[in-house]
């Protein structure tokens, strides 16, 4: 029995010290301050940041994909997430979140009531968002309509249900380190903070390992698609085989330099992407040309 206390003892310390590390970590008011949003450049960073594309309803079209109602399905190897709603109904949506409630769900990854998100909201690129990008894209949702349609539960398998497990896969890879390190001409460091935070290219493009998480020594060299249907490219230069003018042709129109046009998802992002300013285009394709190849 000694021995056995000698051994729980340690133990429970040491699950004390885990729980103490991997609890919510969220932001405060003082991180925000002086940060007043503007709904204008609030809406380049909706459409960078995906924001319609996975929580508009399924097929939503024009001003319909506005409507922030979610509902559309992403399956994955821990189960099939379901994006909310989050538009500006009070009940139903985010209508009475704070910018700071804001600012912690997208790169913190945690909730209002203090409680750790799933990285199915893609936090892990969400956190390397300027602060002031996040403050300029809650005044422009702050815009947008209020939809009542209920959010629906995630079917997620046990022990992925276990929220209290995430903050240990946040101690692990949560970072606001860049994929593609160092310093980069300014136009594609430009496109990196683009492609890197806010379109989070890597979210799709890059595999991942067990536990979920991006192996960013493949980054960009193409991963299994979630759906069980098919493989999402490898986008490296050596295998994309692109010029920075077809990079930002296809982000422009959809079509590829063989004239095949875009699908699937993917025709989301063209059409979020074709919103920018071309030089945030040319941004990302000299970008893509500044990663490391994976064959």
């Amino acid at each position: 029995m000694r021995i056995l206390g000698w051994l729980l003892g340690p133990a429970l310390v040491a699950a004390a010290g885990l729980w103490f590390l991997a609890r919510p970590n969220p932001l405060t008011e003082a991180d925000l301050a002086g940060l007043t949003g503007d709904p204008a450049p609030g809406e380049l960073v909706f459409w960078a940041a995906g924001c319609a594309s996975c929580h508009m309803a399924a097929g939503a079209r024009g001003e319909a994909r506005l409507v922030l109602s979610g509902g559309q399905r992403f399956p994955s190897a821990f189960g099939t997430f379901i994006a909310p709603n989050i538009s500006q109904d009070p009940a139903q949506g985010i209508g009475t979140w704070t910018l700071l409630d804001l600012a912690n769900a997208l790169t913190r990854g945690v909730s209002p009531e203090g409680t750790h998100y799933y990285p199915a909201l893609p936090y892990a690129s969400y956190a390397r968002m300027d602060l002031r990008d996040v403050a300029d894209l809650y005044a422009f949702l702050k815009t947008l309509p209020a939809d009542a349609t209920p959010s629906q539960p995630h079917e997620v398998r046990f022990p992925y249900s276990i929220r209290a497990g995430i903050g240990g896969w946040k101690l692990l890879y949560l970072s606001k380190d860049w994929a593609v390190p160092g310093n980069l001409a300014p136009t594609a460091t430009r496109g990196r903070y683009i492609a890197e935070a806010m379109a989070h290219c890597g979210e799709c493009h890059t595999q991942r390992n067990l536990l979920g998480a991006m192996d960013t020594a493949r980054w960009l060299g193409g991963a299994p698609n979630p759906s069980g249907d098919g493989r999402i490219p490898n986008i490296t230069p050596g295998k994309l085989g692109w010029t920075s003018g077809d990079i930002v042709r296809f982000l422009t129109t959809g079509f590829t330099p063989e004239y095949d046009s875009v699908g699937g998802l993917m025709a989301d992002v063209v059409e979020n992407m074709a919103r920018l300013p071309e030089s945030d285009r040319l941004a990302v394709a000299e970008y893509l040309l500044a990663v490391a190849t994976v064959k």
